[in-house]
């Protein structure tokens, strides 16, 4: 008995594999428009399956895409022959449409569409027949019935995303609002749907009515979705200051967490709308009871004052930081503070002793491993700061001992690697880097990669390494903030080691250092340089985009930025920049859909 139903089990799976094996290939017959082939495994998979409205819906269309209308049609009648199925009338249907009997089909149509009224169970069913066939006003049809047959069910989500394949926008912004009033918690969900179809300028046409029917429903009726859909509207704009108008009116009707203030005021900022971030951040301190909150916000000021700062106002920031250590202690709760301070001592005042002997004190706290990590990695930045890659060294290496495959440690290594590159140990340094190609953390590997090609592209051009030796000099000034001594040694290289291999990361690196001193023009010239003469290299997407980042927001050059745009679009498909190219070029070429 118990061999006996063994040998049953394993024909039934062998069978059942037979057909799994034999529908892919099936699928991949059709896929590759190989129909007839395709054709003749939905026959034999039907004939196993008899009853299978998978297999019956694939032979139909094998027949469809064969041009075999009347072998379909009468597939379609001999099925509903035997039972009347609303999605196979609807199958009927579209075989006249394609055969171009369109009043056949309507007529098709419109009796699909009554059974509905019958039966509202196929409802769904035979709007996604529709959907299937691109017959979008037919199935708008069915969820306007269906509104009226099952008014305790919603249909809005469903519309939305046909009238967005339509095109009609402003309908499918109300379905989407509809929906959110129906169910507030899939609020997130819908931003994603319409993300697409918002864009950066706010007199885009999508914005406008998406920005006109929220405002509509905040004055009827003033709930919490409404502004928190309002101000996301504000943040893809970049209009921040108008999206935190929405938050304080959030905050003032549910004042128990400011996070959602706190998030905007570092999207804000890292979108350098300071003026802005510092504002919010303003505004957390007046309002928070938490000492923590108050520590992050009065941590985030400081670093925006800190920028571009007179000396006498670092000496008043000196001054703030002193009073918030008296208020806030020392200790592990302020570290964040406490490697703050210590970076603007070291970057900002240019007080190298000072910050490594205030970060030495933060070592001795009863700090965790991890901090005691940070604090490392600072203070061995102070050391390359001063030159002293030696000691810097050490204190990377016992980090990637405490800490093994963590992404700080990994971190550490990178710095190990660019200290090494700094001192002209180009072959250790590239050893490191090999290891880090492969990092979790895809920054690092990111920036591991970059500089082990940089290094493995020009170490051997020149024995002495002499331009390799200046350029990584030049990346030293910059990290020094020496920004005129750098441009000055990549100048040295464009002149004595014109032609070489590295002219083009040299024009590259001494852009962005033109770019931090707003001396716009002298990027431009670089970046056209790079386009000219090394548009087959690898930096050639970057110039084309970075030239036109600058004739879009600083050179007020909008056709010049679109040729760029596009090209990177045409010419650089693979490149990083293409998603960004591409949302920016149809921004300046007013596309309404972004």
């Amino acid at each position: 008995m118990q061999k006996t139903l063994f040998i049953i089990l394993v024909v039934v799976g062998l069978n059942f594999s037979f057909s799994q094996n034999s529908e892919v290939l099936a699928d991949s017959y059709f896929k590759k428009g190989e129909f007839k082939k395709a054709l003749v495994i939905y026959e034999n998979l039907l004939k196993e399956k008899p009853y299978s409205y998978k297999y019956i819906y694939k032979l139909i269309e094998t027949h469809q895409q064969l041009e075999d209308f009347d072998k379909a049609e009468d597939i379609i009648v001999q099925r509903l022959a035997k039972r009347q199925n609303p999605s196979l009338i609807i199958e009927l249907g579209y075989n006249f449409q394609l055969k171009d009997s369109l009043n056949r089909a309507n007529k098709l149509y419109d009796e699909a569409i009554l059974t509905v009224d019958e039966k509202p169970s196929y409802i769904y069913s035979v709007a996604k027949k529709f959907e299937d066939h691109s017959l979008l006003e037919q199935a708008i049809r069915v969820y306007d019935k269906a509104k009226l047959l099952t008014p305790d069910r919603n249909y809005s989500l469903q519309l939305a995303r046909i009238y967005g394949d339509q095109g009609n926008i402003e309908k499918m912004f109300g379905n989407y609002i509809d929906y959110i009033e129906y169910r507030p918690n899939y609020l997130n969900n819908i931003k994603r749907n319409i993300s697409d179809f918002i864009s950066e300028n706010k007199e885009n046409e999508n914005n406008t009515y998406l920005r006109r029917l929220l405002l509509k429903k905040i004055q009827k009726a003033p709930n919490p979705y409404w502004y928190q859909l309002l101000s996301w509207l504000y943040v893809q704009e970049k209009a921040y200051n108008k999206s935190f108008i929405q938050e304080k009116a959030l905050y003032k009707r549910n004042p128990e967490s400011l996070d959602r203030i706190i998030e905007l005021a570092v999207t804000a900022l890292n979108d350098n709308d300071k003026e802005t971030s510092r504002d919010i951040f303003d505004y957390i301190l007046e309002t928070t009871q938490d000492p923590s909150t108050a520590l992050t916000a009065h941590q985030y000021i400081l670093e925006i004052d800190t920028e571009n700062a007179s000396v006498n106002e670092l000496k008043r920031i000196d001054e703030t930081y002193r009073n918030l250590f008296r208020q806030f202690g020392k200790s592990e709760l302020t570290l964040a503070l406490q490697l703050a301070y210590g970076q603007f001592l070291a970057f900002n005042k240019k007080d190298t002793n000072g910050a490594t002997a205030f970060l030495r004190k933060s070592l001795k706290l009863n700090i965790s491993e991890f901090q005691e990590a940070k604090v490392k990695l600072l203070l061995a930045d102070i050391l390359v700061l001063k030159e002293k890659f030696n000691e810097a060294l050490i204190f990377y290496s016992q980090i990637q001992l405490s800490l093994k495959n963590s992404t700080i440690s990994q971190e550490a290594r990178f710095k190990v690697a660019k200290t090494s590159y700094y001192k002209g140990d180009f072959d250790w340094a590239e050893s490191q880097l090999k290891i880090l190609k492969s990092s979790t953390s895809q920054l690092i590997a990111n920036d591991a990669l970059d500089l082990k090609l940089l290094i493995s592209d020009n170490k051997y051009e020149d024995s002495l390494q002499t331009a390799l030796k200046y350029y990584a000099k030049a990346d030293l000034f910059n990290f020094q903030h020496r920004i005129d001594d750098a441009i000055f040694l990549l100048d040295k290289i464009l002149k004595e080691h014109a032609g070489e291999s590295i002219t083009d990361q040299a024009l590259y690196q001494q852009a962005k250092l033109y770019e931090k001193k707003k001396q716009y023009n002298k990027a431009e010239a670089n970046y056209l340089l790079i386009i000219k003469d090394w548009r087959e290299d690898i930096l050639a997407d970057d110039a084309h985009y970075y030239l036109a980042e600058l004739y879009n927001s600083y050179l007020a050059k909008p056709e010049d930025a679109k040729q760029l745009y596009e090209k990177i679009i045409f010419e650089f498909e693979d490149s990083i920049y293409f998603i960004e190219a591409r949302k920016k070029f149809r921004m300046l070429r007013g596309d309404s859909i972004n």
